[in-house]
This record gives C-alpha cells, structure tokens and sequence, in this order.
C-alpha cells in the first residue's frame, strides 16, 4: 500500500531521507526526461526557499517504508497568467511503474498546491498520457532561445 508524505522543509525531509537521497533518487528514475544532479538541487533548494514569490512542497511516495515515488512542485510567485505552480519532477521507481503510483502522486499534488498547476512534458514521454488523463491540457508550445555562452 502507497503511503504519501507531504514535506514543506529539509528537516521534514531529513525525517525520511538526505536531500542527496531525494536527488539521486529524482536523477535515476527520470532517467532521459530528467536534469543534471545540480539542477535537481536548485529546484529543491527553490521549493525549500522561503523568500516572497518561492517555495513549494515535495511529495514522497513509500511501499513498505521504501522510497518508490517523488514529485517535486514549486510556487511560481504569479498567478492569472501564469499558473500559481509549476509540477517540476515527477518520478516513479522503474520496479514499481504502471501500478498508479504516478497518478497518485500527481493527484495529491494537485489537491496540495493552492491555486493552478502546469507542468512541462516532452512530447515523447509515456507519462504524457497520464498528465491528460488527469486534465492537464496542451495550451501552448515551449519556446527556448539558448544564449551561447562567450
């Protein structure tokens, strides 16, 4: 049975696992779709901020006090044109996927976060179908221009 832990600091966190913990985690189970170990430790120093317009909550999913899922929100500090937050990582043991631990997880984040909820999705991603089945829709194409760095 999926337990569900809701933390809002590091000493939360540090209840139940290392922020080292929490990123190698996130870094080998989002596998292609994920980022660097250094920029999965920016977003969770973000979600722990506690600066005006920061912030956020990060989920732990357990099975038999095992780490099986994350997800990673964040406040994005704006709201009506812009989501209030922004779903950043989601990742689910490679062992226990296509159990609905995913979508568990994602639907006690959406009733967590107050306000609305976007997310970034490539386009190629199997969790894609799960992100519309839970009514996420596509309303805009990402746009990035790079800077090349001199």
């Amino acid at each position: 049975m999926l337990t569900i832990e809701t933390v809002f600091s590091e000493e939360e966190l540090n209840n139940f696992i290392s922020v080292n913990e929490l990123i190698n985690f996130l870094h080998t189970y989002l596998d292609k779709f994920g980022d660097s170990k250094e920029a999965i430790e920016k977003c969770i120093r973000y979600t722990f901020s506690k600066e005006s317009g920061k912030g956020g909550f990060i989920l732990l999913g357990f099975i038999d006090k095992s780490l099986v899922g994350a997800v990673v929100m964040n406040n994005t500090g704006m709201s009506g044109y812009i989501p209030e937050n922004v779903l950043v990582y989601v990742a689910v043991n490679s062992n226990f996927r296509n159990r609905g631990i995913g979508g568990q997880l994602v639907e006690k984040a959406i009733n967590t976060s107050m306000g609305n909820v976007k997310l970034h999705v490539e386009y190629d991603n199997p969790a894609k179908r799960l992100y519309e089945r839970l009514g996420f829709e596509n309303k805009y194409a990402e746009m990035r221009f790079t800077k090349e760095v001199k």
